[in-house]
């Protein structure tokens, strides 16, 4: 179980005999890091797919601090048991050279979805993400991919990327994992200190009140945020924001699905968060 592949066309040999045998393939990208929220992908595509390929790759084109690149934990023999125990095919974990051997000319950009939360803050990220995805879809080859909840932007850009060039893959967003407290699982948390990581769990409580405002009939998003803004007060705060869910623009009033999404630093660590709501008739 988890046959470790670095090569890519090694990596295709062996999916390519598996396809010749009507096997399905599901595709977890991950960098990496995998706590218990990819372990939840891993089982769903366990659970509807025949083949199971997990990509492991700290993708260099998606950072734009190059401190916060080499600051990302990479710990694969703590990820491959934690592929094998969810039951994994195959784990592709290319080196940088494997997946960029030359100056890459060619990118994905989704720019529409990109100019609010995330975008700003984060220049030439989600170009990066998208190319890396386009590249892994293109490589593996994959009937379904599998996608947290809690990067929300992320799987924006990824189903627009995928419906406006047809690619053949059907794209499976899964629930966000929480502990018990709320704070939503990433392998960033891990940069906490004992007392960030209480003080984390501002974020979700943040995101459950405004939801919570939603529900009991709240719709002006300026009265959402200032409401809930006491609860971020001791975080440096770089977005909360109501956002349609479709095209991610902010909204003023909440008159359909919504996005509430926000973005906090506590010490160095960035964390990002979001909660999805329709009011109630």
């Amino acid at each position: 179980m988890a046959e470790l592949v670095a090569e890519i066309a090694a990596f295709r040999e062996l999916l390519a005999d598996r396809r010749q045998a009507g096997k399905t393939v599901g595709l977890v990208p991950t960098m990496g890091a995998l706590h218990a929220g990819h372990r939840r992908l891993l089982e769903i595509a366990r659970a509807e797919t025949d083949v199971v390929v997990a990509s492991i790759f700290v993708n260099p084109t998606q950072f734009n601090r190059q401190d916060d690149l080499h600051q990302y934990p990479r710990t694969l023999e703590q990820d491959l048991a934690v592929c094998r125990a969810a039951g994994v095919d195959l784990v592709f974990a290319p080196s940088a050279t494997e997946m960029y051997p030359q100056a890459q000319l060619t990118w994905i950009d989704v720019s529409a979805l990109t100019q609010h939360l995330c975008g700003p803050g984060r220049p030439g990220h989600f170009q990066g993400v998208a190319t890396v995805v386009m590249k892994l879809f293109q490589i593996a080859q994959p009937d379904r991919a599998y996608f947290g909840e809690k990067d929300a932007q992320q799987l924006a850009v990824i189903h627009r990327m995928v419906k406006d060039l047809n690619v053949p893959v059907t794209v499976v967003p899964v629930a966000t994992v929480r502990e018990p407290d709320g704070l939503a699982l990433s392998s960033r948390n891990q940069h906490l200190s004992p007392s960030e990581r209480e003080q984390a769990a501002v974020l979700s409580q943040a995101l459950f009140a405004a939801r919570d405002l939603v529900e009991h009939g709240e719709r002006s998003a300026a009265v959402i945020a200032s409401a809930v803004a006491p609860i971020l007060k001791d975080v440096l705060l770089e977005y909360f924001s109501l956002v349609n869910p479709e095209n991610l623009l902010p909204v003023e009033r909440v008159e359909g699905p919504v996005l509430i999404a926000a973005a906090i630093w506590i010490g160095s660590t960035r964390l990002i968060d979001n909660v999805k709501v329709t009011p109630l008739a």
